[in-house]
């Protein structure tokens, strides 16, 4: 009898970890679906958006596959509100621009090499500037507020 309940509790137990094997690539589709198009300019690949709830919630799953994400604000009370259309312009350390587009969102992921990076993002004629380095396995974030 006890070998048949553990046999039976193995088997609710597997049970369980094939269905969260199951749900988990599932989850992580629905996330995907939620994100816009990827998009390439040079050898960089980024993606720019996170309007509303579910995109916003998209893109921070999506953080981890990223080695950059930056993140736009603008302070406001209670709470800071996201913003979209800010300019960004990404340089390498040589000075070669590696990235030059508007963010449709509050967040932008972008594949870049490892590297030192100048990070400008532009929000209505105001200019935010920082530094950042990429480096194996350690994505950086930044988040850009204004006033």
């Amino acid at each position: 009898m006890k070998t048949i309940i553990l046999q039976n509790q193995a088997f609710v137990l597997a049970g369980f970890m094939t269905t969260a094997l199951v749900l988990l690539p599932v989850a992580q589709a629905q996330a995907d679906s939620a994100l816009p198009p990827l998009q390439t300019q040079g050898s960089v690949q980024f993606l720019s958006g996170g309007i509303g709830q579910t995109e916003a919630q998209a893109f921070i799953a999506a953080e981890k596959s990223y080695p950059l994400t930056l993140e736009f604000v603008e302070a406001a009370k209670p709470r800071a509100e996201y913003l979209a259309d800010v300019h960004v312009l990404i340089r390498n350390a040589a000075g070669q621009t590696v990235l030059d587009t508007k963010a449709e969102g509050p967040f932008l992921l972008a594949r870049l090499p490892i590297g030192h990076y100048t990070v400008e993002a532009t929000n209505q004629g105001q200019k935010k500037i920082d530094q950042l380095e990429i480096a194996q396995g350690e994505p950086a974030k930044r988040v850009f507020e204004w006033d």
